[in-house]
């Protein structure tokens, strides 16, 4: 008896969650990602733009959280010298995010302690972030992905 209520309870629990998680009715997701990598690892630094970009291009909404040493990807010359293996420097995949007016957010104490100015941040739909900006991405979003 209370091992096939165990059983049913348990069976029923991905239906719950996945109720939980269900898509708005356009299909589209509201995704937070969120890194903190520079460029002591190039590959790990780039992901949240590169997978940004695909989520963005199957129609889900997406905002880019960056902290720690992954602010300083905001700075041109470290953008352009961060090299992925297999791909091309995040620079590249940056600007196309620009266009896409993907909303990144950085983190402004990180940005202090790291020399990133608002200069830094112009021309990149880069705000200095907030730990009020990131709870209020965190309540936005259906997904948070952190790389």
């Amino acid at each position: 008896m209370i091992r096939s209520a165990f059983i049913a309870k348990l069976f029923s629990a991905p239906l719950f969650l996945g109720a939980m998680f269900q898509r708005s009715p356009d299909g589209k997701l509201k995704i937070m990602m969120k890194s903190a990598w520079g460029s002591d690892d190039p590959t790990k630094a780039a992901f949240p733009f590169l997978h940004a970009l695909a989520l963005t291009e199957s129609g889900h909404e997406v905002q880019i959280f960056l902290l720690g040493e992954a602010v300083s990807l905001m700075r041109d010359a470290v953008a352009n010298a961060v090299v992925p293996v297999g791909w091309p420097p995040v620079s590249e995949a940056l600007a196309k995010l620009v266009e896409k007016k993907i909303q990144i957010y950085a983190c402004g104490a990180c940005c202090r302690a790291r020399g990133v100015t608002e200069s830094d941040l112009a021309n990149k739909n880069a705000k200095f972030g907030s730990p009020e900006i990131f709870v209020g991405l965190v309540e936005w979003s259906d997904k948070i992905i952190t790389e």
